[in-house]
Order: C-alpha cells, then sequence, then structure tokens
C-alpha cells in the first residue's frame, strides 16, 4: 500500500470538484469561509478550474474536463494534498478520463471526499494501491466554529491524530441553508451504535462489546455497486492481494432505501467483494426508513451475518453528520464498547 506524505505547515492543498463544485449557496460561501480559515493558519490554496463551475449534469462540468482536472491535479506538483470541493451524482462517468496509470506512477498524494468521491477514494486504492481518506469534502471546514469530526479530518491530513471516537451525538435535520451557510451540525440526536459478533457456534449475536481489526475498504454503496461487473472493478485482485490482513468493509448509503441496500449487499457478495472480509463497519443510512417489515438492520446482516464476523451498524460514518475520517487502505482495529466505537489505523 502506498501512503501519501502528510501536509505539512504552510503546505499548499489542492481543491478539485470531479463531482459538484462550490457555485451555489450555501456552498459557495461556505467554501470560501474556509480558505479564509486555511490562508489564516499559513497554507496556500491550489484551485482547479471546475471549483465553482456549474456547467454540468450531476458534476460541475464535463465528464472529460472533470477527468481532466483530477488527473492534472493530482499528479501536479503544485500542491501537496487534494480535497473535493463536493460529492454529487455523476462522478462516475469522468472515470473514462482519469489517467489512472499516470496516477498510478505518481507520487502519492492524499485525496479526502465522501459520497460521490468515492469513485476516486476507492479506486485510489483499489486499483492504484494508494491510501485515500474518505472524509469530509472542502464546503464542510467552513462551518463555525469546527466540529470535532471536522478538526479530526485536517488533523489526520497533517498526520496528527489517526485514532477516532463516537462523537455522542448526530445530525438529523441540518438548519444549515443559504441564508446561514456557516451553521455547524446540528446534532440532537444520541449515538445509538449496534454491535453484532459471532458466538462459539458463529451464530451472530447481538453484544455490548467486540473488536475487529483488518485493512479498511468501502465507501458510499451507491457508488459502489456501479463498478460490479466493470473494467474498474479489481475488488476480488485486491482481497486476495490483502488476504492476510483481511478486509473490514466500511459501507453507508445515501439515496438506496432499505431494499436497495439489501441488493447491493446481495450483488457485492455475488461478485466476491466479502471473500477475505474480517468485520462491517456500517454508517447511518440516510433513507433506511423501515419498508415492508425489512429494516436498515435487516437489510445489511441479512448477507453480513454469512461470514460470521463482528458487524458495527449505525456508526459515525455517511450522510448523517459526523462522521469519522478514515484512510482507505490503511491497517485498522475498530474496539466497539457501550455503544461506542475506537477506530485506530496505521500505515503498514
Amino acid at each position: 500500500m502506498r501512503y501519501p506524505e502528510f501536509l505539512k505547515q504552510n503546505g499548499t492543498i489542492g481543491f478539485v470538484a470531479p463531482s459538484f463544485g462550490c457555485s451555489i449557496e450555501p456552498y459557495r460561501s461556505a467554501f470560501e469561509n474556509a480558505k479564509k480559515k486555511w490562508e489564516a493558519a499559513g497554507y496556500h490554496l491550489d484551485l482547479g478550474p471546475n471549483c465553482y463551475a456549474d456547467y454540468g449534469v450531476g458534476i460541475s462540468n464535463t465528464p472529460e474536463k472533470c477527468g481532466e482536472e483530477l488527473t492534472e491535479y493530482y499528479i501536479s506538483e503544485k500542491n501537496d494534498c487534494l480535497i473535493s470541493c463536493g460529492g454529487g451524482e455523476l462522478m462516475c462517468e469522468i472515470l473514462n478520463y482519469v489517467d489512472f496509470e499516470a496516477v498510478k506512477k505518481a507520487k502519492p498524494k492524499w485525496y479526502m471526499g465522501y459520497s460521490d468521491n468515492t469513485n476516486m477514494t476507492f479506486l485510489l486504492t483499489t486499483l492504484c494501491d494508494t491510501a485515500s481518506v474518505y472524509g469530509p469534502c472542502a464546503a464542510s471546514f467552513g462551518m463555525d466554529p469546527w466540529h470535532p469530526s471536522i478538526t479530526d479530518a485536517f488533523d489526520l491530513l497533517k498526520g496528527e491524530k489517526m485514532s477516532f471516537e463516537s462523537y455522542g451525538t448526530w445530525e438529523k435535520e441540518s438548519l444549515k441553508d443559504e441564508e446561514h451557510p456557516l451553521l455547524p451540525y446540528n446534532c440532537t440526536e444520541p449515538l445509538s451504535i449496534k454491535m453484532f459478533a459471532p458466538d462459539a457456534q458463529g451464530v451472530l449475536k447481538k453484544t455490548e462489546e467486540t473488536v475487529v481489526e483488518g485493512r479498511l475498504l468501502g465507501g458510499c454503496m451507491d457508488c459502489l455497486v456501479n463498478f460490479l461487473g466493470t473494467k474498474f472493478d479489481k475488488v476480488r485482485d485486491f482481497t486476495e492481494n490483502y488476504q492476510e490482513d483481511g478486509i473490514i468493509w466500511f459501507l453507508e448509503a445515501c439515496d438506496l432505501n432499505v431494499f436497495s441496500i439489501r441488493r447491493a449487499m446481495w450483488q457485492m457478495e455475488n461478485a466476491g467483494w466479502f471473500s477475505n472480509v474480517k468485520g462491517f463497519l456500517i454508517g447511518r443510512p440516510l433513507n433506511g426508513e423501515t419498508m415492508m417489515n425489512l429494516d436498515h438492520l435487516g437489510a445489511v446482516l441479512s448477507v453480513a451475518e454469512k461470514y460470521h464476523v463482528p458487524v458495527i451498524l449505525d456508526a459515525d460514518l455517511g450522510h448523517l453528520s459526523p462522521t469519522m475520517p478514515l484512510i482507505t487502505g490503511s491497517m485498522a482495529k475498530i474496539e466497539g464498547r457501550k455503544g461506542k466505537i475506537k477506530v485506530a489505523m496505521e500505515l503498514k
């Protein structure tokens, strides 16, 4: 696994928009405020041409221009790391225009983003054997004050913190809008993590404590299932290469309802993605309402229980903030105890 150098003081942060840019409110004002914070802290900024673009369908610009920007800014020596401007809908369409061979040959650098950015964070790891950060996009750093999860994400980019714990409460409904673009997370809901672990017979049972170790891999399921059966699907090769470590799959869902989540789990299972799984870390689903007696737990456990490994659900991961920053490709030890978890990552 290739691990980039961490961001140094007075280093240069690059920004790209392979999905949505920061062209509309509240994202534009939030991004502007984030830039002010970084510049005040002594960092230099390197903005890609699509950061404020709004010409594309579901992304900032045409797939060609988004792919070109992403390749150019990744291999560039003018910036030290990349943070995506935002998520979106059709980042998958840019992949044919990303030069992954050039990316693989270039000096590795941290790329951070989530949601639609799974198209880069996941493929950087599985195609280029390069670690990435599944974490907040650029506009989130404009909130005032920073939520601890935002501080954690930036501390990770700087290499100052590699272990993270549950944040305690989460945001069900955001108060941020065009008139209030800098508001922090509206965390009103208590954490409710569920943990399951195999008993002596291998049967998954609810538990108060569990531990799992392995190599982190995953992202947004909405994006992941699009890779299945395409030329970008090299997951089985990756998991076989790291079979001695085993894989901790971290998964979360945006638009998928509970039946879509269950279908996605079935697809990944039958594609052989879970063949060397050591555990599952599942985030709170954005659209996880119960349908026809299927809840979001059953949507995941119907497949996960077959592997007789620990499963942690409703973790701080995904579209219901806050979310722990996770290094895709890193070795991790996840400890769950009394409704809270700790994720400690190592670059090995």
